[in-house]
């Protein structure tokens, strides 16, 4: 009888680890594949929604150009997972059995016990949020004036924060709109625990596009007007975005397999099993053991590295094969501040961080790049203009 195999979550790690999956055993396996949304949504390129809705078109794959006919595919919310069972909960359907299960449900925003903040802000975790945002902020710019510009704020200023702060900035100049951008971070400098040099480079840009700063001072509290910032600072807001930091999702929350404690994020190994020989998990809502202290990223470079060999990984655990293990080689980091972008340590390039035009072409390279490799040529060679 052959083992049921199922995949939950349609992002870079889900969608990845299909496709690789596929490949291993060309159809020859009962693979099911659950997700929330019928397309596969480029996240690291949500950003650009923000300036122009148009762009969903080009960075949401439908399943049905990923999968082989021969994988079933269901649309629907994980609610519960059953390691006793085996079997899948969903909110709509019935459940489904498995005899390996792969989790790929990415992650949700953390908000961190910050009083009004979950009720206030957007959030940018999905191409709804993108479209969100896109809204609230046009809504914002056509009560402002020259004399009362919207405010839009944005707290973190990690990758999210920065290339939402940027999409804004573009927004603002395209339509000549009265805006003006408030970039908050609680720790002492944008994009925080990375190289210097990036930082500056990041800041530099921000600054050239008249995005205001704020580091140094974490937001305390939010009601639906103004952001408390450390003890004595107000921002009264028009617009709020949320972007600082990530937690697991409820679906897994009481799974029975070892997760951490705070962010319920599941622990595996480098092969990508956890402690139920059974159940997989790699993406955001994976802490993926790796040499030395720190877990892999959770990041799109390292779910698409990890997705390849977690689909090989289910293969030989079909077959009864030793799995293998996998290891995160960090390729270098890419960001876009609006139209232009900074890179940082990429492989191959003997210069350490860099903008212009190179910059610019490896960003919109990268996500054509992966586009192409779950779908085809031809999908990302339209995409491209957008990205």
């Amino acid at each position: 009888m052959t083992d049921k195999v199922v995949v939950l979550g349609a992002g870079y790690a889900g969608a990845g680890a299909v496709k690789s999956f596929e490949d291993e055993l060309n159809g020859d396996a009962d693979l099911t594949w659950i997700s929330e949304t019928d397309y596969h949504l480029v996240l690291h390129e949500s950003h650009r929604c923000i300036r122009d809705p148009s762009v969903q078109d080009k960075i949401t794959i439908p399943v049905h150009e990923i999968k082989q006919p021969t994988t079933s595919f269901i649309q629907d919310e994980v609610v519960d997972i059953d390691t006793d069972e085996r079997v899948v909960e969903l909110a709509d359907n019935d459940a489904v059995d498995y005899d390996y299960l792969l989790v790929c449900l990415g992650s949700q925003t953390a908000f961190f016990g910050i009083e009004g903040l979950e009720k206030y802000a957007h959030t940018l975790k999905s191409l709804d949020d993108a479209l969100g945002i896109h809204e609230a902020i046009q809504d914002a710019a056509r009560e402002a004036t020259q004399n009362d510009p919207a405010q839009v704020v944005i707290g973190g200023a990690g990758l999210s924060g920065i290339q939402t702060a940027g999409e804004v900035a573009e927004f603002r100049d395209m339509h000549n709109a009265p805006i003006e951008i408030h970039l908050v971070e609680g720790l002492d400098e944008i994009f925080p625990g990375n190289d210097p040099e990036l930082q500056g480079s990041l800041r530099k840009r921000l600054v050239e596009r008249e995005v205001e700063i704020m580091c140094g001072e974490f937001i305390g509290e939010v009601d639906d007007e103004t952001v408390y910032i450390g003890d004595d600072e107000e921002l009264d807001y028009d617009v709020l975005v949320w972007t600082g930091g990530i937690t697991g999702r409820d679906a897994i929350r009481d799974v029975a397999v070892d997760k951490d404690e705070r962010n319920h994020r599941i622990h595996t190994e480098s092969d990508f099993q956890t402690d139920d020989e059974r159940v997989f998990a790699i993406g955001d809502c994976a802490l993926i053991d790796q040499p030395g202290e720190q877990p892999a990223p959770p990041t799109a470079q390292a779910a698409w590295q990890a997705a390849e060999v977690a689909g090989e990984n289910l293969a030989r655990a079909v077959r009864g094969q030793p799995l293998t293990t996998w290891t995160h080689k960090d390729k270098g980091t890419v960001i876009s501040v609006g139209e232009k972008a900074v890179a940082h340590d990429v492989m191959g390039v003997p210069i350490s961080t860099f903008g212009g035009l190179p910059a610019k072409i490896l960003k919109k390279g990268i996500a054509t790049r992966w586009i192409a490799d779950v779908t085809g040529i031809g999908r990302a060679a339209k995409a491209w203009p957008d990205m």
